[in-house]
């Protein structure tokens, strides 16, 4: 079975920069996927980048990923005061 941290690995190894946290009961999991090579993409270019990074896996071993995608830049103005 598939656990968050199998998830946060192959991002990260595939995602070059990416900070990613994952939650998740082993079938659905919910991802935040910070990078830097998001910048200029649309939500759904992002989101494809991601399921680049995860390949095959997203078809068999990875019921459910709901995701969110941010540039460090949006990460940052949506934690400043």
């Amino acid at each position: 079975m598939v656990n968050p941290e199998d998830i946060k690995g192959w991002i990260e190894e595939n995602l070059a920069g990416a900070t990613v946290e994952i939650s998740g009961d082993g079938h659905h999991f919910e991802a935040e996927i910070v990078c830097a090579d998001f910048a200029g993409k649309s939500r759904i270019q992002q989101h494809q980048m991601v399921y680049g990074a995860l390949g095959d896996r997203m078809k068999a071993e990875i019921h459910a990923l709901s995701m969110r995608t941010l540039t460090p830049q949006e990460k940052t103005a949506e934690s400043a005061p």
